[in-house]
């Protein structure tokens, strides 16, 4: 595999629907920042799925939540609607970041990296373990909450707050 030299920056990318960006998140990419000189969050667009926020809206939370982690690394934010190892090509990166909250996840993201792995030998799948703080957070968990009028504010984002309570008022 290729490896950063010291004039070559070490791009890692991190996808997710990000529907609505969680502290969860937040903490992937802090981990991913101390890894990687930059990051590309990607977006991923389904067709068939309805999101609750529009792609450019997503866009503008994770810059908005990123502004205010003082991240070492430079940060992109692009969409994609097909395979993570196609994103991460067209990213440059090296490295496919995910974050495990559990033992669920772990069989699931176990089998995608294998899949990756044979599809792009030379991009590597990086886990991050969920800090304890964000182990229990889930997007889909936090768009219920929300949507029935709970106090979303310990799951997300000071940024987040606000635009998640209003696409249920």
């Amino acid at each position: 595999m290729p490896t950063a030299s010291p004039t070559t920056p070490r791009t890692a990318l991190y996808t997710g629907s990000f529907d609505p960006v969680t502290n969860g998140h937040a903490d992937v990419i802090l981990q991913g920042a101390a890894l990687a000189d930059r990051i590309v969050l990607a977006i991923g667009v389904h067709p068939g799925k309805t999101p609750l926020f529009s792609p450019d809206e997503k866009a503008d939370l994770l810059r908005a939540v990123c502004a205010g982690l003082n991240l070492p690394a430079a940060i992109e934010i692009v969409t994609f609607d097909g395979l993570a190892v196609e994103a991460a090509r067209r990213a440059g990166a090296t490295l496919i970041l995910r974050g495990l909250r559990d033992a669920t996840d772990f069989d699931y993201e176990m089998q995608m990296a294998g899949m990756n792995a044979a599809m792009a030998p030379t991009i590597r799948t990086v886990f991050v373990p969920a800090s304890g703080p964000t182990r229990h957070i889930s997007g889909t968990l936090v768009r219920q909450i929300a949507k029935m009028g709970g106090d979303v504010a310990p799951f997300v984002p000071a940024a987040v707050v606000g635009p998640l309570k209003a696409k249920f008022t």
